[in-house]
């Protein structure tokens, strides 16, 4: 990297960050759900379709615990979608904070130096 005398592995301000990445590594299922929770879900969605399947769930007790399992998941959805943008708008802001460090004198004013 230009300016810089240790490479994004080595940098010791970006220490801090890379431990925060590599915190993550393994913990992630699909875009940030955890996975156990979402399998768990589906399993139990399963049980739901298959007793009332074989007959030992009625349809409508059956309807209901969809219902309930559907509204899991939309929370789950928006559990993510709300971890994915706070964790996008962090890393926007810290680029834009790295774009205003490496400008001389924050030349040319400008958000995106225009």
């Amino acid at each position: 990297m230009r300016g810089y005398d240790h490479c994004y592995g080595h940098r010791p301000d970006l220490a801090e960050e890379r431990q925060r990445n590599a915190s993550k590594g393994g913990r992630r299922g699909g875009r940030g759900r955890p996975a156990s929770e979402i399998s768990e879900l589906k399993h139990q969605v399963r049980a739901v379709i298959g007793g009332v399947l074989s007959g030992g769930l009625t349809t409508k007790a059956g309807a209901v615990a969809l219902q309930g399992y559907n509204t899991l998941l939309k929370a789950a959805k928006v559990e993510l979608d709300i971890r994915e943008q706070t964790e996008l708008i962090t890393r926007l802001e810290a680029i834009e904070e790295a774009q205003v460090a490496k400008k001389p004198n924050n030349a040319g004013g400008g958000r995106w130096g225009a």
